[in-house]
């Protein structure tokens, strides 16, 4: 697992993913984006709104799942965050569980509307800290979510990166394939190549994910610890040096 130092940095590097959105929402269980979305938000004012699922006070949607799938629908949604069990070359996601559905062992929470936003915010960023070929698979046991759509069927929303413990990958829709774009000083190339179970594009020299800015660092304990703490206590008892 990542540590301390990692998990901050993994904050700031979301945070800046999310400048130029206006509106970011956040599910349920979700700590690191969730900081990352408020950070963002308290250093540039992008995005202007953020939504964290289980919030009272960073959460102006009233009627919970229903609302947050409404505003998907009217394209009032820039970014939301994914996960999953498993997660292939393609960028599908599997929230079912592994084995053949439906004798699948073990069992994960299920799917919640995980297609419906995948295909309607433009935005989504796949994250799981946990970068093993156990999770990074060639093909998901089930498709919860497909990343790829036939060109004749709607869809305005979609795949925009993978984010992990060791790397950031671009998603290449024109070639339905991931891109490694950056590798994080903890990892190497050759660590990626050994612990993901896909395949996907990249360059000898990748760059090396750049340290968090100290002053995004200060903001985030000075500013926003304190909003975390409202809806992910545990977590931010964890993460932050000042609570």
């Amino acid at each position: 697992m990542s540590t301390v130092a990692e998990k901050r940095a993994l904050i700031c590097f979301i945070a800046a993913l999310l400048k130029g959105c206006n509106h970011v929402a956040v599910g349920a269980s979700s700590p690191i984006p969730g900081t990352a979305a408020l950070l963002a938000k308290e250093a540039w004012d992008s995005p202007r709104h953020v939504n964290i699922l289980g919030s009272v006070k960073n959460n102006f949607l009233t009627n919970g799942g229903q609302e947050l799938f409404d505003c998907a629908a009217q394209g009032r949604i820039d970014a939301f965050f994914l996960g999953g069990g498993q997660i292939d070359g393609q960028a599908n996601i599997n929230l079912m569980g592994r084995g053949e559905y439906p004798s699948c062992e073990p069992r994960w929470p299920g799917t919640f509307g995980s297609a419906y936003l995948y295909f309607l915010i433009p935005k989504v960023i796949l994250f799981r800290e946990e970068h093993s070929k156990r999770v990074l698979v060639d093909k998901v046991d089930f498709i919860s979510a497909p990343g790829t759509s036939d060109e004749n069927i709607y869809r305005k929303g979609g795949p925009y990166g993978l984010l992990t413990n060791k790397a950031f990958f671009r998603f290449q829709k024109e070639k339905a394939r991931f891109h490694l774009e950056f590798i994080h000083p903890s990892s190497s190339l050759e660590d990626i190549l050994d612990n993901t179970g896909f395949e996907f594009d990249y360059k000898a020299n990748t760059l090396i994910t750049a340290d968090p800015d100290p002053e995004l660092l200060k903001l985030l304990d000075n500013k926003v610890s304190s909003k975390v703490k409202e809806v992910y206590p545990q977590f931010s008892h964890s993460i932050f040096k000042r609570d």
